[in-house]
């Protein structure tokens, strides 16, 4: 520490500044970024220096030893409380990876008692091990460390740790003088940050939940490929903006490890894939290696910049991707539908846009009208999965318990169209004609697609694809198109004059999440360009006629998977999903094709 002083006393005679021009700098975001990267290569910033003028904070410890999410480890915790925290008023959250100490603190007692950031409780975190000794032990031994496995993942695990286990634990505890720890439940009060390994788990704890997380400051973060940190930038690009506001930190020698990639080239690109996407993002690149004390020189001038305006909420940008600019409108987000459910699934919709779905459970269908409310229409259905109107509006419906295809009347009437099939995915077509995936009854038994005929005839057209989901016809009808659940890929058809399908083909490339390790399609739907919209674990995926995706609509967070979704509306030009509790819509800009329609041309996207 007295280095510390010395370092900050030199800083102070070479670099003065007043309140009142630091205050005219944090004003001006472009001022604020250039004095942050001037600074990169300066001595630590006096805001970093514990001052006898200032109340300081204090910290508490704690240790995670029964986790669920992380079995078996031991995660040490730290908890910065400041000395102007009142516990009657929620106190707003930065979380920092790999642990949290004295710089940290002094900056912010420093900075909350100049009014440049709210009061923040930080909280850091220590990723987990799994020690061969007890504590206490001398050079103690590890049997697994975890902090790759925590903070490289791009998966769910680690925001859940943070929101699930990580910060009940800490608002169970108390500081010295009795103050119970009362954090803001509002992700807009939410900030996380880290370096290397912890740079890429703030962005992560973000990026999976912004509802929970919207400021990051990342520090020579790993977005290379260690555990897919390198598909970032690629997602960013395709994902509709969300609501974060990040800096970036790197320099231009870092490649801790090049058998991974460049560290900077990767932060780079993180940048450039951000400001494409309009988000709210600023960095500093220095000339240095793998070194996190620059990081740290800028994190007082860094926390100002993602705590500038605040209270006003961070919200989301304008992209530049073409085709979500296509396909969405400006300002039109996902609405929720009225009513929690089972599991729904089935989403169809009738020629005048009403949307059904079935909740096979409760043994209820619904309709949903143009209020967007959920009425049952219908009890005592029995299991059904998947439905589809046709050309006449009659509502056809798969019931794989009983390996019945059936046609449902309001009222409670049906018909048996064909026994003999556990199907999944449904179509119909404008001359009556149904199109049905069956999954094969486990993994490794191979699906088939059957063609039934309006009077009745039913045969296999097709064998051999993994766990057949959804299935959908190009505008034209010329394509056929049938997804496989539990891998990336949609096979596309060539669809013959008498309905039968040939040159097959493993066509359209879904991204997948990490856990579970596959894209999770299970529905799809078209609109009037051709475009394929993809019900997947990671929100609707949409590809281009070339079968790539260009564009994905994740569902608000916490939500799970897309299972089933639709066009619907009195102009077909609302996309309904579902992620089997909950049922939300989005007015589009370009319409959804309704397969019972007659088949219409529809422009070319060319050879792309």
């Amino acid at each position: 520490m007295y280095r510390l002083i010395l370092i900050a006393a030199l800083w102070m005679v070479l670099c003065p500044a007043t309140r009142a021009q630091d205050a005219a700098v944090a004003a001006d975001p472009n001022a604020l970024v250039q004095k942050i990267q001037s600074e990169l290569a300066g001595p630590i910033s006096p805001d970093g220096d514990a001052k006898s003028n200032v109340p300081h904070g204090e910290i508490l410890q704690g240790t995670i030893t029964d986790s669920a999410i992380y079995p078996g480890t031991e995660n040490p915790f730290q908890v910065y409380v400041p000395a102007e925290y009142d516990p009657a008023k929620p106190a707003c959250l930065l979380v920092k990876l790999d642990g949290l100490g004295g710089y940290e603190a002094a900056v912010l007692d420093n900075l909350i008692a100049k009014k440049e950031i709210p009061v923040i409780i930080g909280v850091g975190i220590t990723p987990g091990t799994i020690w061969k000794d007890p504590p206490g032990t001398p050079k103690r031994q590890a049997y697994r460390f975890n902090r790759s496995y925590e903070f490289d993942s791009v998966n769910d695990h680690f925001p859940d740790f943070v929101l699930k286990e990580l910060l009940p634990a800490v608002q169970k505890m108390k500081t010295k003088d009795g103050r119970v720890i009362n954090l803001s439940a509002d992700g807009n009060d939410h900030a996380a940050t880290g370096a290397s390994t912890g740079g890429i788990g703030s962005f992560t704890l973000a990026w999976r939940r912004p509802d929970q997380f919207t400021r990051v400051y990342d520090i020579i973060g790993t977005f290379v490929s260690m555990r897919g940190g390198h598909e970032y930038p690629a997602l960013i690009r395709k994902t509709d903006p969300k609501p974060i506001r990040v800096f970036l930190e790197d320099g231009s020698n870092d490649a801790w490890n090049p058998l991974f990639g460049s560290w900077y080239d990767a932060n780079v690109n993180m940048e450039s894939a951000l400001t494409f996407a309009g988000y709210d993002v600023a960095h500093a690149w220095g000339v240095h290696g793998h070194d996190g004390r620059p990081g740290a020189v800028i994190f007082p001038d860094v926390m100002r910049w993602l705590w500038r305006d605040y209270p006003a909420p961070i919200k989301a940008g304008i992209s530049q991707n073409s085709t979500l600019n296509e396909i969405t409108l400006p300002g039109e987000s996902w609405q929720k539908v009225e009513g929690t459910f089972q599991s729904a699934t089935g989403l169809a919709a009738n020629p005048q846009g009403e949307v059904y779905l079935s909740d096979a459970p409760a043994a209820t269908g619904y309709r949903i009208g143009a209020d967007g409310k959920a009425v049952a229409y219908e009890t005592q259905t029995p299991g059904i999965v998947g439905q589809a109107f046709g050309p006449d509006g009659t509502l056809y419906a798969i019931a794989p318990a009983d390996k019945k295809i059936l046609a449902l009347v309001p009222g409670g009437t049906r018909r048996v169209v064909a026994d003999g099939i556990a199907g999944h995915g449904i179509v119909v077509t404008h001359d009556g004609t149904l199109y049905v995936s069956e999954p094969g009854e486990h993994s490794d038994m191979p699906s088939q697609i059957w063609q039934i005929k309006a009077n009745g005839d039913k045969k296999v057209i097709d064998q051999g694809l993994q766990s057949a989901s959804g299935v959908a016809l190009s505008p034209d009808g010329a394509l056929f198109f049938a997804a496989e659940k539990n891998t990336k890929w949609i096979y596309s058809y060539l669809v013959n004059p008498d309905g039968s399908l040939t040159n097959k083909q493993a066509f359209y490339w879904l991204h997948m999440t990490d856990i579970p390790n596959d894209s999770g399609a299970e529905d799809l739907a078209v609109d009037t360009h051709g475009n394929l919209y993809v019900a997947t674990r990671m929100g609707v995926q949409v590809c281009d006629q070339n079968g790539r995706v260009r564009a994905i609509l994740p569902l608000p967070t916490p939500c799970g998977p897309v299972r089933s979704l639709c066009f619907g509306g009195d102009h077909f030009d609302v996309l309904y999903v579902t992620d089997g509790t909950q049922v939300f819509r989005r007015k589009m800009k370009l319409p959804g094709f309704a397969p019972w329609s007659a088949p219409v041309p529809y422009p070319s996207q060319g050879a792309g």
